[in-house]
């Protein structure tokens, strides 16, 4: 009996038809294992997933497969976007095992949950150095069988090694400078002068790198830092990774150059990305980067958000090309014959030429992905924006790739924080209602009475699985940027609720270390703990950055300790592998700046010259810096107590360890303040 109707993941309701007699990760599934005498199947994976998919074509949709699967094992398929927990233990037992990770992750288990054989896809057919799935099953059915003791002692093995991992987490002290500028050196070494980013292909875009790159440059004025954050954002918006017409980015690029990407687009890169270059046209005025962050937050506004008011978790890499079968990518790409029934062929002509559309193709089939070449030619301006307009309305009538309405709270609070601030830049009031639509959501669906966060929600139900580190930290930070914007201190108020959690139940009490699962989390064969960055900030980074930031708000002694600890793990590896470090860089940034804390003192909430000191006070360089804007007196910030108007007008008070400058009441001194 396949048990995955009714659950709240659209991964596993993908599955809910598959012939294969799925369980979802529950205890009654090992209990069954052991019952029965039979291994259990780990598959793990995610909707956006297009090897994903395939392997659900090939192998669990296959009547053959999945009765072999019946007969000789319980099967469990995990979301890794809801189990984050389940995924970082059996992730770091494939790479141990194998050198290499990914997803659909493969992986056998004992009835004890105790991992034995690991792989990532496996084809229905064998290939060249890899065997088929169906002999994959073949071989583990028969060594467990025939060398069951054998395999309960690798089995026990690996889990032991697993759970006496420890991290280097260094002596507890925050990067200095050196540490720093060491992280930039190591930085420069590994970066693609000619094509913008870090390393080869694949090529992912390094936003947290990107942030740090941008806070250090404002704090010390390293003009290396803001050239490598300034080209990598121009090559990567003038590449496929970018969408050209509707705006957003996929994954990543499978080549070097930006040019082709793997098509999925998810909530975590377009919130990420929104921030980096709204931060990028603060710091350089840059109307690419203006246009980039607009386009991609309308882009997470119109596609991804949800009914509740939250937003989804991603786009499919595949849709349908039109014939019935799913390809990917068909979506997004063009032939010049598809270029010229749209525009006919003198507007075509000039789309192919403005887009880097090829007879030959860019892709596949002879087709090309959008792009913005570097060239010489000279475009009129109007006539390239019918182009683009006529291109996406005829693109809005293909099939368009599924989406995953799985609603994150930890994606939600980038999201939240992106949209927030682009919103107040822009003075896009839309944009912050949309912040705080989806903040509104979090607090209303995923925070029960005690301030205890859900992971996930999906059509207005809450999923059963709990918030792990990246949860209550990435919220946080959304709230905290929120508060900041909108002058509103109930969100720095839930920040708080949200950070006591991570000092009291995430939090080594004697290291100061982070775990990414609370003390009273379901126990696996290892507590998961990783301060390194992947496609989103490490919980623990992410944590060491909203304690900091709260602490900076309200001037607590614990907040601010604990980020200092938190960090001591990025004073150890930050000099050797920043590449995965970005946000802990980012964060030891804005400690060494201070960070500073702006008190803007309103003579009244919707004045002109108040919202000018306001939005100067947002628009500040200063690395991580905190803002409380309200009337005098308003005890929503405790910044802003004991802070008067200045001659009964509006007045800024920039500060550190809440010791503030003279007030000034003029936007430009304030703006030399912070950019100084």
């Amino acid at each position: 009996m396949n048990r995955l109707a009714g659950v709240t993941s659209p991964y596993l309701l993908q599955h809910a038809d598959n012939p294969v007699d799925w369980w979802p990760w529950q205890p009654e599934a090992f209990e069954e294992a052991r019952r029965r005498g039979v291994p259990v199947l780990l598959s793990v994976g995610y909707s956006a997933c297009h090897w994903c998919h395939v392997m659900a074509h090939e192998s669990f949709e296959d009547e053959v497969t999945a009765a072999f699967l019946n007969e000789h094992f319980v099967s469990v398929k995990v979301d890794r976007e809801e189990r984050p927990d389940v995924d970082a233990v059996y992730m770091e037992a494939v790479q141990a095992a194998t050198g290499q990770g990914g997803w659909p992750m493969t992986v056998f288990l004992t009835p004890d949950a105790e991992p034995f054989y690991f792989g990532t896809y496996f084809p229905p057919e064998a290939r060249p150095g890899v065997p088929s799935f169906r002999q994959v099953l073949e071989g583990v059915r028969a060594a467990w069988s025939d060398r069951r003791d054998e395999v309960a002692e690798v089995a026990g093995k690996i889990a032991r090694d697993l759970s006496e991992r420890e991290i280097a987490f260094g002596a507890g002290a925050a990067p200095g400078d050196q540490e720093t500028a060491q992280a930039l050196l190591g930085l420069t070494r590994e970066y693609d002068p000619q094509r913008g980013g870090f390393g080869g292909a694949p090529k992912f875009p390094p936003s947290m790198v990107l942030e740090f790159l941008l806070r250090h440059h404002a704090r010390t004025g390293a003009e290396g830092a803001l050239q490598m954050a300034r080209d990598t954002c121009e090559r990567m918006a003038r590449g496929g990774i970018y969408d050209q017409l509707g705006g957003g980015f996929a994954r990543y690029s499978v080549d070097r150059d930006w040019v082709v990407p793997h098509f999925e687009k998810m909530l975590y890169d377009n919130a990420l990305l929104c921030r980096v270059y709204a931060h990028l046209w603060r710091a350089t005025g840059s109307e690419q980067a203006r246009r980039v962050a607009l386009e991609t937050a309308d882009f997470m506004v119109r596609e991804l958000r949800t009914a509740e008011g939250g937003f989804a978790s991603a786009l499919d890499a595949d849709s349908d090309d039109g014939t019935g079968r799913h390809v990917e990518g068909a979506y997004y790409a063009w032939t010049p014959a598809q270029l010229a029934e749209v525009l006919g062929e003198d507007d075509a002509r000039i789309a192919a030429h403005y887009f880097g559309v090829t007879d030959e193709g860019t892709f596949e089939h002879g087709s090309s992905v959008l792009q913005l070449p570097q060239q010489d030619s000279v475009f009129d301006a109007e006539r390239i924006a019918s182009i683009r307009r006529r291109l996406l309305a005829a693109r809005d009538t293909r099939p368009a790739p599924g989406r995953d309405d799985k609603v994150v709270a930890a994606w939600n609070g980038l999201a939240i924080a992106a949209l927030a601030e682009t919103g107040a830049y822009f003075d896009r009031p839309d944009l912050v209602e949309a912040a705080v639509g989806a903040a509104d959501l979090l607090v209303r669906l995923h925070l029960d009475e005690q301030a205890r966060l859900a992971r996930t929600s999906k059509d207005g139900r809450t999923g059963a699985n709990a918030g792990v580190l990246e949860d209550y930290a990435d919220v946080s930070e959304g709230f905290l940027a929120l508060a900041s914007v909108t002058g509103e201190g109930v969100w720095l108020e839930f920040a708080g609720f949200l950070l006591d959690h991570v000092l009291a139940r995430f939090t080594d009490p004697e290291s100061g270390a982070l775990y990414d699962t609370a003390t009273d989390a379901e126990q696996l064969i290892r507590r998961p703990q990783d301060p390194t960055d992947n496609a989103t900030p490490s919980g623990w980074s992410a944590a060491a950055g909203a304690l900091l930031g709260y602490a900076a708000q309200t001037g607590s002694t614990p907040h601010r300790a604990a980020a200092e600890r938190a960090l001591g793990v990025v004073r150890t590896l930050g000099p050797r592998v920043p590449r995965f470090v970005g946000w802990g860089l980012a964060v030891a940034e804005a400690l060494l700046d201070g960070p500073r804390e702006i008190a803007v003192v309103a003579s009244a909430a919707d004045d002109t010259a108040s919202k000018s000191l306001h939005r100067t006070a947002l628009l500040g360089l200063a690395p991580g810096a905190v803002v409380a804007y309200g009337t005098a007196g308003s005890d929503e910030f405790p910044l802003l107590a004991d802070r008067p108007l200045v001659d009964g007008g509006p007045a800024a008070y920039v500060c550190r360890h809440f010791t503030c400058e003279a007030p000034t009441t003029d936007p430009a001194e304030l703006r030399a303040a912070l950019d100084g």
